[in-house]
């Protein structure tokens, strides 16, 4: 009986100790296992650490060619899309010169800027200096403009220009043939010498529709004027030599605030009418002036143009697919304001507050 016992103790102690060892090894197993996933973790932690550190590097640049507010616009657009990604945004502005867009190209090369949303000065001679860019490694995407044989732009984002003017002539021609009785004497301001292509496509597309009331229209004075200050005096001297001028059509912002303030000058409120291209404060306010000179303007979208395209471009400096947007522009619509449509003007100027942030 006792060497049963005996035996019977000798299994339990080697069944205990058999037990032990099992749970010893599950232990060491689970304790490995344990250690090997917390080492996994932490690099796929480092590892996304590291992408938000190289994303934070990143530099890009928006450029502009002029002051005014439909620049002012497109450059919050542009800072507005690299903040919200959390990258750093240079910005500059070539002064309406083409050596110096250029220059600025360079200087951001030679500074290693990653990427540049730009508004080109010319469809051609721009394009040279963007694609060498381009091939040494800085990503490209363009504003205000339809560049042609551009495939390496990243995206692009323009108004239809002819559109925008044709939207303006649509108004006009309506005016002339309610209250002018069908007939106008027309001056037009424009900026041909400038950006001939985007000047054109305007002009084109506002005459197309007020030449559709036919020989009453009457085109009279043409010229270049597309910065306030210039087209104030050229204006003024349209006015004073063609005293019978009723109606100036100017194409951009500049010409538009400018040829407004001629007419003012020039004490012909209630004789001759202004329509245009651009939407400001300036322009919102002269369309509420119960001076009742300017009638009708074509806003763009520059804020949207700067937006887009700054996004396309951080897009494609992380490696994320650009496919719908590469080597090509699309058309940002532009909005009609005239002073027929008070509910329109104030609540494109409200919107127009919250991007200038007013």
């Amino acid at each position: 009986m006792k060497s049963l016992r005996k035996v019977f103790s000798l299994v339990l102690l080697l069944t205990l100790v058999l037990s032990l060892a099992a749970c010893s090894g599950a232990t060491k197993t689970s304790d490995k296992e344990q250690e090997e996933t917390k080492q996994a973790e932490t690099k796929q932690e480092e590892s996304k650490q590291e992408e938000t550190k190289k994303e934070s590097d990143l530099v890009v640049a928006g450029v502009v060619f002029q002051e005014d507010q439909f620049m002012k616009l497109l450059t919050i657009g542009y800072q507005d899309a690299a903040k919200a990604a959390g990258i750093k945004c240079l910005v500059g502005n070539t002064g309406n010169d083409q050596a110096k867009e250029a220059e600025l190209i360079n200087t951001y090369l030679a500074q290693k800027v990653n990427g540049l949303a730009i508004a080109p000065l010319n469809s051609e001679s721009s394009v040279a200096a963007l694609k060498k860019a381009d091939e040494a490694g800085m990503k490209i995407a363009v504003t205000n403009i339809d560049l042609k044989d551009a495939p390496f732009i990243v995206g692009g984002y323009t108004s239809d220009n002819h559109n925008i003017g044709a939207t303006t002539g649509k108004a006009a021609a309506k005016f002339i043939s309610e209250k002018l009785g069908g007939k106008a004497n027309i001056a037009i301001l424009q900026f041909k010498s400038q950006v001939p292509e985007q000047s054109k496509a305007r002009v084109d597309g506002f005459l197309e529709e007020v030449q559709k009331l036919g020989d009453g229209i009457k085109i009279v004075a043409d010229q270049d004027a597309w910065l306030q200050d210039k087209a104030v005096a050229v204006a003024g001297d349209i006015l004073t030599a063609h005293p019978d001028v009723n109606v100036i059509f100017a194409a951009n912002d500049g010409g538009t605030i400018g040829a407004t303030m001629a007419v003012k000058n020039a004490g012909k409120a209630g004789e001759c009418f202004v329509f245009g291209i651009d939407t400001g404060e300036q322009q919102i306010a002269m369309l509420k002036d119960s001076d009742n000179i300017l009638q009708a303007i074509t806003g763009q979208d520059p804020y949207t143009m700067g937006y887009k395209a700054m996004e396309a471009l951080i897009k494609a400096l992380k490696g994320e697919d650009i496919s719908a947007t590469k080597g090509k522009t699309e058309i940002v619509p532009g909005t009609l304001l005239s002073r027929d449509d008070p509910d329109g003007i104030a609540k494109f100027e409200a919107d127009l507050k919250a991007k200038l942030g007013g």
